[in-house]
């Protein structure tokens, strides 16, 4: 039997509720807090990876992914006009009958991972943070902002890149930072014959279309925005259009379709990683509240889902819970940090790249290669 037998979760999104479905798994009971009281999610679509498909489906969450998503073989590279330059399956290892990748939307997945939350049991408290923690011998005392407190064995911080848990554990000083870059997303009909992702590149900006079920794809623009600009919220659809003016095909044809600015999801990018330890006493960091990077490598779920069954297993294993978060976190700090850097210094490529100064050293094609091939290893 685990030496951590009550938990608390703070953070009812991707990372939070994967961890108490995975630590249910293993016998180990949680409690999830989630400051939204509505529990609904912002966001157009997630591209689920093979890797993160095989975590989903050591869970037994793979299945009603496929279900609600749309699986797809890998991706196409294009040019500005749509033109198909190469064509690049996607590695399987999530197993017979999974496809190399696949797409889903936000909502989709929030109502997968909510119903697999409370159909085991799992006690939500919504509309609740945790304000203070007390480290005592029989385990860490919480205090909660509805003016209760409990004790738990173990809290696990799950409240995304700008996590409070994060903040009070270890201060200000380790706070996201932008990198330049933003990525707008909007979603469209699918074309019935699509079966690929494809990656469109322009001279100041780089478009990709996903699918997302039978019926549904979305469109991601990146581009590079100086400063960290606020865009007018109901300017984002004229804002987007203008930075798709480059494309022509089928990217440039879904121009006039942008019409609602409620319906364009503007995201700067900003990133952050912490370094070892992400724990201090009986509270531990996963998924974007220890490690958030940039979605140049679809990646950043896949980290929190991969955090979470990893969490998972070594708590049931390890008799000391000190030893078992060390060893949480030397084995999750090589994949996080590489998705990570892997990003961080794609990005810088291409604005290098738009800005008319590349990167002579530049080689995108290799490193996704090398990042690939580790990621689609054994987490």
């Amino acid at each position: 039997m685990s030496i951590v037998q009550k938990v608390l979760i703070i953070g009812g999104g991707i990372g939070g509720l994967t961890a108490a479905i995975a630590l249910k798994r293993k016998g180990i009971d949680a409690e999830v807090i989630e400051q939204n009281p509505a529990w609904s999610v912002y966001g157009v679509g997630i591209i689920q990876p093979s890797n993160l498909l095989r975590a989903l489906r050591s869970l037994d969450l793979g299945d009603a992914c496929l279900e609600q998503g749309k699986g797809f073989l890998g991706w196409n590279f294009c040019d500005v006009q749509g033109n198909v330059l190469a064509q690049v399956p996607s590695e399987n290892v999530a197993g017979p009958g999974y496809p190399p990748v696949n797409g889903i939307s936000r909502p989709a997945l929030h109502k997968i991972l909510t119903d697999a939350t409370l159909a085991q049991g799992t006690h939500v408290r919504l509309g609740v943070t945790a304000t203070a923690f007390e480290e005592r011998k029989e385990g860490v005392r919480v205090s909660f902002s509805d003016g209760t407190q409990n004790t738990y064995d173990l809290v696990i911080g799950a409240d995304g890149a700008y996590s409070k848990t994060r903040a009070q554990l270890f201060g200000d000083e380790c706070r996201p930072h932008y990198t330049g870059q933003a990525v707008w997303r909007y979603n469209f009909a699918r074309p019935r014959d699509m079966h690929w992702g494809s990656l469109h590149y322009g001279k100041k900006s780089k478009a990709g279309l996903v699918p997302l079920s039978e019926t549904t794809m979305y469109l991601f623009l990146v581009t590079a925005e100086a400063g960290n600009p606020r865009m007018l919220a109901d300017q984002l659809h004229v804002l987007l259009r203008e930075r798709l003016a480059e494309y022509g095909g089928i990217v440039g044809g879904l121009r006039d379709q942008i019409t609602d600015p409620a319906a364009v999801v503007y995201r700067p990018m900003e990133v952050l990683m912490m370094p070892a330890p992400w724990y201090r006493g009986r509270v531990v960091l996963i998924g974007d509240a220890a490690h958030s990077g940039t979605p140049h490598l679809a990646e950043g779920a896949a980290m929190a889902i991969e955090d979470s069954v990893v969490l998972a297993e070594l708590l049931a294993q390890d008799p000391d819970l000190k030893s078992a978060l060390n060893r949480f976190v030397l084995r999750r700090l090589p994949r996080t940090q590489l998705v990570y850097e892997t990003g961080v210094r794609l990005g810088e490529w291409e604005q290098a790249e738009w800005a008319g100064t590349p990167d002579p050293a530049a080689d995108h094609g290799a490193l996704f290669s090398r990042a690939y091939a580790q990621l689609m290893g054994p987490i």
